[in-house]
């Protein structure tokens, strides 16, 4: 296997995107509205999206959002993280929440934050093995609008 390489997404990585987003992560959004979705977040200067690419495929992905509140410093804000269970354990994650920690230093954000489910232990480990902290449980509420 060939190294890891990180790249900014492009358009054309959405099927990988949607795949990884399925496989990995339970959400299966379909095709076409991720290809929406994508341009219009690659048009937003306040998201980044970075590809995992290994010998030419898509492994993986983090789209990362600029976090700005009233009672805070600015942030940037993990939306998401995925990495095929092929290429776990081989550098991808890190690499990947390297380049939003790079990203986040550039716009002078104070700190990277995300949110990972309570069952995704796999995921905590990781998190904590790349430098990051638990430093609250919460409850996510939401409401469906038509």
């Amino acid at each position: 296997m060939s190294e890891i390489i990180i790249r900014q997404a492009a358009r054309n990585d959405a099927s990988a995107l949607q795949e990884l987003n399925n496989v990995c992560l339970g959400y299966d959004y379909p095709l076409n509205r991720t290809r929406e979705r994508l341009t219009e977040l690659l048009a937003n200067p306040g998201c980044r999206i970075f590809v995992a690419v290994q010998d030419g495929n898509v492994v993986g992905y983090v789209q990362a959002n600029i976090y700005k509140a009233t009672y805070g410093d600015p942030a940037v804000n993990v939306m998401g993280l995925a990495v095929s269970e092929a290429a776990r354990g081989k550098g991808a994650g890190r690499k990947l929440m390297e380049a939003v920690e790079t990203w986040a230093q550039s716009i002078n954000a104070k700190e990277v934050r995300l949110n990972s489910a309570e069952a995704r232990k796999d995921a905590h480990k990781f998190y904590q093995a790349v430098g990051y902290t638990l430093d609250k449980m919460q409850a996510r509420f939401g409401k469906r609008l038509r």
